[in-house]
């Protein structure tokens, strides 16, 4: 996760800030405006906003968390809430832990979510997921009242105090939105409710409250904005500021019990007296000194401040408390703080005059340096002469550098300071103001007339011992702590103690001065730090204002101070307009001079970067071609070498094919050899193959003559099977290429769609009676081989027995090959049934819708082979048919089979009775 800072007017990104591996969801920022906190879940990070830096990193346990990390206002307080309800402070310079807050008591034991602080950082409200609020003393370091909201709250969302001007920052109302959506404002003090905000239909999502407590924004939960004001909502606000004196009653000297801080809010209006109508007002008039009461009028500042009291606070502490020394100010000018007024001037932009400020004033902080230029900016704006005068930048650094966080405050504090203690300065311009150096110079050489004459005898004048002091404001010779402290008494007085100062100073550091011989010497004393007490130059400027003449007093030829007009900024042309005008139109004209010859030397500089890059762009290209030309020879002398070495490489490969054919043409002849000696070897092998063979048909020519029959009608049979598998096979493709086709007709139309169905049942019912027949087919087979190798068992007495019925078999031989002519024509119908039944199918599976039957059947029909289709009823007629076809099947072949067995006994005989003829013996007959 990463942060932005974004440049709000110009709307430019200024950096960056890493650091955090978690959402931030907590920015608060130190009242100078120099640094900056960061809070995410498990970690807070410190920055520093002029460097975009981080200075320091708080790291903790997972386990307890973040839940909170800003500074204290007006202070260099840092306030840590972690998840476990403990509260740490810490000095930001050191980050030395300055206290930590005791737990809060078991009885209203809440973790704390949400927190508010008032203005002076004196009271921390803190808040949960209850209806009790705990209000902390934060300089006693103590809870010292529990503040219970209505029943209706159930959790506190958020808490914020509402400010005053009246209360000096001890804010007492204060703002909490609850968990229904309404933000109820009560008193702290008084726990009353005044007013509330939002409703359960239309509820606060958020809320935040303008900076002098006028005006509440607050974001819907429908996404609206409202905006309130406060004047109208109620009247408490606007009451009469309390007393500067009261007696707080409700902080405990000591710890007590947690029931005795709990306190309710209860609703009603705030009590005020009732004036009665019978007491009457006793008026009477008074002569007062006209002079006490302007003088008294003159000492009432605003925000209930009284300018003779601070003045007296002054004298007595020497400076005015850190804490409230922005306030004091802001009350001494009685700034009008005109936000529309200076939303103008900063609307203008940038001055032309201040564009290139950072070249002559290169300031280290950007942020330091882009207010600084808005802040000129702003008063050239507002008044021409300021564009052209050169110590303005030198005159407002220390101020703008002290309200950097605000603009608008700067800027009229500086306005101030320019209608007040810069007085008749500009009558002279644009030379330094001679008037106001002369006032000077006559005060120092009423009081100290040796110094003065030390600054003649050296040729030092008033412009370099009294104005480097006041274009500068002190900020070059003075530290932080002592431009403040020395400021503090310069708006609590005349505006002649300025000029006082510059005498004072000079009188203060007289010995060093008296010391400096040289011009050089007096230039650096007057531009670096001094070692000098400011106290004592506070003092001695005291004295000088007592002790001067009236007719050379500063006090006499100043006005007396004059605050600037609420609304709109007065008119400021207390300079010589026709100088101021003139330098104008000359800079303007130098300027417009300026601007042509930077376009002439804008165009000529083009024109000289057009021709080097052209000369830039020739020399590249010359460079190129010589490198390509060199890179073509390089490349023509390796194609050189790379042709020799295809030379090369085609001598030897030429030898070694050379080698190669003649190692094959010997291969070659000792392979043709090899096989003239194999081709001879089997000749000689076929030869007595042969003679083998003829002796061997010799004595079973008859035997292969059946053997041969037999493996002929074996082949027929098996080109049948083949021919009806292949058949088959077909039936069953097809039937696979028309499913697609049937499961249309399926879906179009329920009835065609049925009748598919049965068709395929007829299909797969037939397929299982096919592999049925082959089944028995096949045992048909294993039944012919055990009957085989039992007829070659018993062989010996079979032929025994057919020698004596050989006469008889002669015979039934006959009736033998009639039946085999009836079997073949019953299987030649079995076949040509089986044939139309596998030709019906495919014509089914092709045409569906076509009713008509194949041609096939037709021709057999009509030569008588086979019933007509109005025989055949219905599919169970089919399959009795194909079974009586698989019974005729296999009464053939047992026929095929007796007549196999009577040739091979007629057979048998005739080799007994050869054999009987030839008078061999019997044991021959066996072999």
């Amino acid at each position: 996760m990463f942060l932005t800072c974004v440049e709000t007017v110009t709307k430019e990104l200024v950096s960056w800030m890493r650091g955090h591996e978690s959402s931030v969801f907590s920015i608060s920022v130190h009242g100078s405006g120099r640094y900056a906190i960061t809070t995410s879940s498990d970690t807070a990070q410190l920055w520093d906003l002029d460097t975009f830096q981080r200075k320091r990193k708080l790291n903790i346990l997972q386990s307890v968390g973040i839940q909170k990390v800003f500074f204290l206002p007006l202070s260099n307080t840092i306030l840590s809430c972690f998840k476990d309800n403990s509260i740490f402070a810490w000095e930001c310079d050191t980050l030395v832990c300055k206290y930590q807050l005791p737990a809060p008591p078991e009885s209203s034991n809440i973790l704390y979510k949400v927190f508010a602080v008032t203005r002076d950082g004196r009271i921390l409200a803190a808040g949960g997921k209850s209806n009790h609020i705990h209000l902390w003393c934060l300089e006693a370091k103590q809870l010292f009242r529990i503040i219970q909201m209505p029943t209706k709250v159930r959790a506190i969302r958020h808490l914020e105090f509402l400010p005053d001007s009246f209360d000096a920052g001890s804010n007492q109302v204060l703002g909490v939105l609850s968990q229904d959506g309404i933000m109820r404002f009560i008193n702290i003090q008084t726990c009353k409710l005044l007013f509330e905000i939002g409703s359960l239909d239309d509820g606060i999502s958020s809320s935040v409250i303008s900076p002098h407590g006028r005006y509440i924004a607050s974001i819907m939960e429908n996404g609206s904005l409202n905006i309130y004001s406060v004047q109208t909502l109620t009247k408490e606000i606007n009451k009469p500021p309390p007393p500067l004196v009261k007696v707080i009653e409700d902080l405990p000297k000591k710890k007590g019990n947690s029931g005795d801080l709990k306190v309710k809010v209860t609703s009603g209006r705030v009590q005020r007296p009732v004036k009665s109508r019978e007491s009457k007002i006793q008026t009477r008039i008074l002569k007062q000194d006209l002079t006490g009461s302007l003088e008294k009028k003159e000492n009432e500042l605003s925000d209930g401040l009284n300018k003779k009291r601070l003045q007296i606070l002054l004298k007595g502490y020497g400076e005015f408390p850190t804490k409230y020394r922005m306030f004091i100010w802001r009350s001494l000018l009685q700034l009008p703080e005109n936000h529309t007024a200076f939303s103008n001037l900063i609307d203008k932009g940038i001055h032309v005059a201040f564009l290139n400020l950072q070249k002559k004033y290169p300031i280290k902080s950007r942020k330091l340096l882009r207010v600084l230029q808005r802040t000129l900016s702003a008063l050239a704006h507002w008044s021409t002469i300021f564009s052209d005068t050169p110590y303005l930048p030198l005159l407002a650094f220390p101020f703008v550098k002290l309200f950097q966080n605000n603009q608008l405050i700067c800027f009229e504090v500086v306005a101030t300071l320019i209608i007040n203690w810069c007085q008749h300065w500009f009558e002279y311009f644009p030379n330094p103001p001679i008037n106001i150096l002369s006032m000077i110079e006559n005060v120092l050489a009423f009081h100290d007339k040796e110094l003065l004459q030390h600054f003649i005898n050296h040729d030092v004048t008033s412009q370099l011992y009294a104005w480097p002091l006041l274009e500068t404001m002190f900020s070059e010779v003075l530290t932080r702590e002592e431009w403040l402290k020395l400021f503090d008494n310069v708006f609590s007085n005349h505006p002649s103690f300025l000029l006082m100062t510059v005498v004072a100073y000079n009188i203060c550091s007289r010995a060093p001065l008296l010391n400096c011989k040289r011009k050089d010497d007096f230039e650096y004393f007057f531009h670096h730090r001094n070692n000098l007490d400011i106290s004592a130059v506070i003092r001695e400027v005291y004295r000088l204002l007592d002790t001067t003449p009236t007719d050379i007093h500063p006090d006499s030829m100043l006005d007396a101070f004059v605050a600037l007009t609420k609304g709109q900024y007065p008119v400021f042309n207390q300079y010589p307009k026709f100088i101021v005008d003139y330098q104008t139109q000359e800079r303007e004209r130098i300027r417009n001079d300026e601007l042509d010859y930077l376009r002439e030397r804008q165009a000529v500089e083009d024109m000289q970067a057009e021709v080097d890059q052209q000369r830039a762009e020739d020399e590249a290209w010359c460079q190129k071609q010589e490198l390509l030309h060199r890179a073509e020879e390089a490349r023509r002398e390796i194609l050189l070498q790379e042709e020799e070495k295809m030379t090369q490489q085609r001598q030897r490969l030429a030898a070694v094919r050379r080698e190669l054919k003649v190692k094959e043409m010997h291969l070659q002849d000792a392979a043709r050899r090899r096989l003239l000696q194999l081709q001879q070897d089997q000749r000689e092998m076929e030869l007595r193959r042969l003679d083998d063979e003829i002796e061997r048909k010799n004595l079973s020519r008859n035997q292969e003559a059946v053997a041969k029959e037999m493996k002929e009608n074996a082949d027929a049979y098996r080109q049948k099977v083949d021919l009806e598998e292949h058949v088959f096979h077909r039936l069953i493709e097809t039937d696979q290429t028309q499913n697609q086709k049937i499961r249309k007709l399926i879906e179009e139309n329920l009835a065609k769609a049925e009748q598919a169905c049965l068709n395929t049942d007829w299909r797969i019912q037939a397929l299982h009676k096919q592999r049925c027949s082959d089944v028995h087919r096949n045992e048909c087979y294993q039944e012919i081989a055990k009957l085989l190798r039992k007829n070659r068992k018993k062989e010996i007495e079979v032929l025994n027995a057919m020698m004596d019925g050989e006469a008889k078999k002669w015979e039934e031989a006959e009736e033998k090959d009639f039946h085999l002519k009836s079997e073949k024509k019953t299987a030649a119908l079995s076949d040509a049934s089986r044939r139309w039944f596998l030709e019906k199918e495919i014509h089914d599976a092709q045409h569906p819708c076509d009713k008509g039957e194949p041609k096939y059947w037709n021709e057999q029909v009509a030569s008588g082979c086979l019933p007509r289709t109005s025989q055949l009823n219905d599919i169970s007629e089919m399959e009795s048919l194909t079974q009586i076809s698989l019974n005729q099947r296999k009464m053939h072949w047992d026929a095929m089979e007796q007549d196999l067995m009577e040739r091979v006994r007629n057979l048998r005989q005739r080799l007994v009775t050869q054999a009987q003829n030839r008078c061999q013996t019997p044991h021959l007959l066996a072999t």
